[in-house]
């Protein structure tokens, strides 16, 4: 397997000084499933929104052994997929084919194309026959769906999903893990979610004030008590 995604020494302090990151490195080969967690407030989120260039700061970030930078931008977002935690973040347009149809028509395809891509990234998420719903009429598992449909459209091959499961009913949530288990891509998930984490994930990164506490086999880490209570998460049940 060859790297996708390779992170040294980054670190990054928001505007009021706050530091965020400190130091991370993380590489990621292609097909891995790697779960970010952690705390709140231990840089989970900040590092996946440097993973296509939202945030830039002093690390050295390579995406398929490219480096992020203004002149290939556009290229590291067609390869990076990101699903923010909250889909109203991502949804903004007045039907459900409009908000999937927005990346592939920002690429240039042509018009047969994006039909194409929306009527794929909607079957990929359970959700066909949704194209002319309005997406805040949705319920939240339903906007979930077509938050990932608005990346799956692009079709990446990395996919990076902050709390993908945050607000969802049992139901919705084992239905977002069957659907992260059926994309056969790379994937990099933050989450609390230690559950879901365990049922898509193979390796575990545990993050902490910035830092990489430590980084290994889930079924390992998510068996570490001890650990998991001391970085302020819970086991599974």
């Amino acid at each position: 397997m060859d790297e996708v995604i390779s992170i040294e020494n980054l670190s990054y302090n928001y505007p009021d000084g706050l530091q965020a990151l400190n130091g991370v490195n993380l590489v990621v080969k292609r097909g891995e499933s790697v779960a970010l967690v952690g705390p709140n407030g231990a840089g989970k989120s900040t590092v996946l929104v440097h993973l296509n260039g939202i945030l830039r700061s002093n690390g050295c970030i390579k995406i398929m052994d490219q480096p992020i930078t203004d002149k290939n931008l556009k290229w590291i977002r067609s390869k990076v997929g990101l699903v923010f935690q909250n889909p109203e973040d991502q949804l903004f347009s007045p039907t459900v084919f409009d908000d999937v149809a927005f990346g592939p028509i920002n690429m240039g395809y042509p018009e047969v194309e994006v039909r194409r891509l929306v009527k794929k990234a909607l079957e990929e998420v359970g959700m066909s026959g949704y194209e002319n719903r309005a997406p805040h009429h949705l319920s939240w598992g339903e906007k979930k769906k077509i938050a990932f449909a608005t990346v799956l459209a692009m079709s990446p091959e990395i996919l990076v999903a902050d709390e993908p499961s945050s607000n969802l009913d049992p139901r919705a949530k084992w239905s977002l893990i069957k659907l992260l288990n059926n994309l056969q891509m790379t994937k990099v998930i933050a989450s609390h979610d230690l559950e879901l984490v365990q049922a898509v994930c193979k390796r575990v990164v545990m993050m902490d004030k910035g830092k990489v506490v430590v980084d290994g086999p889930a079924d390992e880490i998510l068996k570490n008590k001890q650990l998991l209570y001391a970085h302020g998460l819970a086991p599974a049940s």
